[in-house]
């Protein structure tokens, strides 16, 4: 699938109140902008981006995030071990 879709739809990107303290959690972030820390990390070139089902898949720095390829909606993220 083209990349270029997710990043060409940017700007929709977002997340759950739920969804905002799982990726801080998950990821020890400091931040309580965790879309723009995700967003930041999807625009990097050395982001691997792929799409698998009804998710986007954007892995870069060791994270894993997983967005929703529908609703532009952040799932979560990992610390990829």
């Amino acid at each position: 699938m083209n990349k270029d879709i997710l990043l060409s739809n940017i700007d929709k990107i977002h997340t759950t109140g739920m969804g905002i303290d799982r990726i801080k959690m998950n990821l020890k972030l400091d931040t309580n902008d965790v879309v723009e820390f995700c967003k930041n990390k999807i625009l990097d070139n050395n982001c691997d981006i792929y799409k698998q089902g009804k998710n986007w898949y954007c892995e870069i720095d060791n994270i894993k995030i997983t967005i929703n390829s529908y609703s532009y909606t952040i799932i979560t993220a990992h610390l990829i071990k």
